[in-house]
């Protein structure tokens, strides 16, 4: 165990690594890495093993593959973008991806991919940032004929094939109608995945070698990016994908010669990055320090906060919370937080033991990383077990329970 203890209750700490280690001596959860910190003080926890079965334990240096919470890291790319003016949020992004010029859009969801009518208006960098540009991941419209194209098109993480090279994914993504208007209704993931390539044609780097230079170096992000050298993959677990129906434990990636044991043909903003609890206590608390890092501006005081304010209007919404209330039985109330930044929920109201103004995101690994600006306070929870169970979405939601207990206000 690993504690200054400043800033909580050493009580408080020991409940958390009491509910940790709950999960762990389940059977359920293999091993668990977390931290949480606040101003310059941090406790972490390594519990359990890399492997269902055994093997090495888990420690503080344990590289995982960090899921849908790379969308809060991935952004800061557009974040350094917008903020030197090489873009704007209302430019067309059809500047840099001409792909996406001219859209016809669906006349209803659940039509045929010809069923549609044009744009009313180009899409906008506004709306690739806040995920409302017109697709992405609706579980209300799986078995769709649109959901269907995406699913064989290769759009979508490895569902059922692996994603091209950015420039082909482009191609393939410009040959399909919208869901919906540009602008007009928040949607899950797919924007986070075109951010990379329009960074990428942006700037004339790959989406990697510019996140590197001008976000991970300067926070000193050693172990983040978007696949794990042979040197490091004996820090890299295991990630199992749970029968829903029995429980038993499934290999849905191995380290060696896995899906991250190489550089991926396309680096996935939505879900590729693999990192460490303190890469990403890095980029957090460079957050909540508005844009500083050891006295060092990473992003300006502005972008942070147009990052981790809400961006979504009430009927934009909609989505969001059905994306959470349909899955609650999966996530234990994880997505349940009203509105949506830049890359990350922002939490509106108040539904479980954290504040409004929270912000961050969880991974369908069994990931989830928040920072909360009332209490000056990142957490981070690290599994590697997939949410085709209930177990580590569990883990999650007692972590947060107990983070919030251990705060000495």
């Amino acid at each position: 165990m690993t504690s200054s203890n400043g800033g909580f209750t050493d009580e408080g700490l020991r409940k958390v690594r009491e509910v940790l280690t709950r999960h762990v001596e389940s059977g359920r959860i293999p091993g668990v890495v977390a931290l949480i910190g606040r101003g310059g003080q941090t406790h972490v926890e390594a519990i359990g093993t890399m492997r269902h079965d055994g093997g090495a334990p888990m420690g503080r240096d344990t590289i995982f593959r960090m899921a849908s919470t790379s969308k809060p890291v991935t952004m800061a790319a557009a974040a350094v973008l917008l903020d030197e003016c090489r873009l704007r949020l209302d430019d067309l992004v059809q500047t840099w991806l001409p792909e996406l010029a001219d859209r016809r859009v669906l006349k209803r969801i659940d039509g045929p991919l010809d069923d549609t009518v044009p744009a009313r208006r180009p899409i906008t960098v506004r709306d690739v940032l806040t995920s409302t540009f017109g697709l992405g991941m609706d579980i209300t419209a799986l078995g769709s004929p649109i959901m269907g194209a995406i699913i064989e098109n290769g759009l979508t993480p490895d569902l059922p094939q692996p994603m091209p090279e950015p420039d082909e994914w482009l191609r393939r993504l410009g040959t399909l109608p919208l869901m919906h208007q540009p602008g007009e209704r928040w949607q899950y993931h797919i924007a986070s995945d075109l951010l990379g390539v329009l960074v990428a044609r942006v700037t004339g780097q790959s989406f990697e070698s510019f996140l590197r230079e001008r976000v991970f170096g300067p926070l000193g992000m050693t172990d983040t990016g978007f696949h794990v050298p042979a040197e490091k993959i004996d820090r890299l677990p295991a990630l199992y994908a749970p029968d829903p129906q029995t429980g038993e434990f499934h290999v849905w990636d191995e380290p060696a010669d896995g899906r991250w044991s190489k550089p991926p043909a396309f680096p996935g903003g939505g879900g590729g990055l693999v990192s460490t609890v303190d890469d990403y206590h890095a980029y957090f608390r460079m957050l909540l320090d508005g844009g500083l890092h050891g006295g060092e501006r990473v992003l300006s005081r502005p972008v942070v906060e147009l990052m981790t304010t809400n961006r979504l209007t009430p009927e934009q919404t909609a989505l969001r919370e059905t994306l959470a209330k349909d899955n609650v039985h999966l996530s234990y109330g994880q997505g349940q937080h009203g509105g949506w930044g830049l890359g990350s929920a922002v939490r509106t109201y108040r539904g479980d033991y954290a504040p409004v103004g929270q912000f961050g995101w969880d991974g369908g690994s069994g990931t989830s990383t928040y920072a909360d600006p009332e209490h000056g306070l990142v957490g981070i929870v690290l599994t590697q077990v997939g949410m085709t169970v209930p177990d580590s979405a569990r883990l999650i939601h007692d972590f947060w329970t107990t983070v919030y207990q251990a705060v000495d206000a």
